[in-house]
């Protein structure tokens, strides 16, 4: 026979496993009603994408040292360090495409960022901003920043520098074309530095010097470079 005292402490649990069990059901519908009332109220947005625009590039010629002109349509986003990390993408991509005229692997994803700061001049200042922009009364001096030259920083991964090859021509033209390719598509921008991985780098693959600060106007090519 059963003690009195069991049969007691059974109905007890059988009660409190039934109450436990019908308030998880309510939390589960509660949960699903939230879950469904979310899903109602959010509206569903497409990804924005860029527009395609052309962008001039100066892909780098190991057959002749040259920095010919190729014009691209390419996604451009309105943010201008936005816009130059992707156009140097581009650049590097064709870059690492087989058959390539400069062959260089790594490819977009060898540029992690670009800052676009103001210039310098050579005792350190920012550089005067462009003549003829308005300047609001009595509003601070942001010229450099809104309307002068700029400096593009350029930061790359270590594996693209780890990887590329060495030898003071073909990194010279690496250098140079990128210099080039943001002053064609950002013309604001005069001068051009390196880091690697956040950091100073002292060369390219042994050659170019990444410590220097590159003047875009090394990389102008003449018109006869055009195609």
């Amino acid at each position: 026979m059963i003690p009195r005292y069991q049969t007691v402490l059974f109905i007890v649990l059988l009660v409190a496993s039934a109450a436990m069990g019908a308030v998880l059901w309510q939390l589960r519908e509660h949960a699903h009603e939230r879950l469904l009332s979310g899903s109602d109220s959010a509206p569903t947005q497409a990804p924005e994408v860029a527009p395609a625009e052309q962008a001039t590039l100066l892909v780098a010629n190991d057959a002749d040292n040259s920095l010919p002109i190729q014009i691209q349509s390419l996604p451009l986003p309105q943010d201008p360090g936005s816009r130059a990390r992707a156009v140097l993408g581009k650049l590097l991509d064709l870059y690492a495409a087989p058959g390539a005229t400069h062959p260089v692997p790594g490819g977009a994803s060898s540029i992690t960022q670009v800052f676009l700061l103001p210039a310098v001049n050579s005792d350190g200042n920012p550089s005067a901003p462009a003549a003829g922009k308005p300047k609001a009364l009595g509003a601070p001096s942001t010229d450099s920043q809104q309307f002068g030259p700029q400096l593009a920083v350029v930061n790359l991964t270590g594996a693209f520098v780890a990887s590329h090859p060495s030898g003071i021509q073909t990194e010279t033209l690496t250098v140079l074309s990128i210099c080039g390719t943001l002053h064609a598509n950002l013309p604001r921008i005069t001068q051009v530095r390196f880091l690697v991985d956040g950091r100073q780098h002292a060369t390219l693959a042994g050659h170019a010097d990444l410590t220097r600060t590159y003047l875009a106007v090394e990389a102008t090519p003449s018109e006869e470079a055009h195609r």
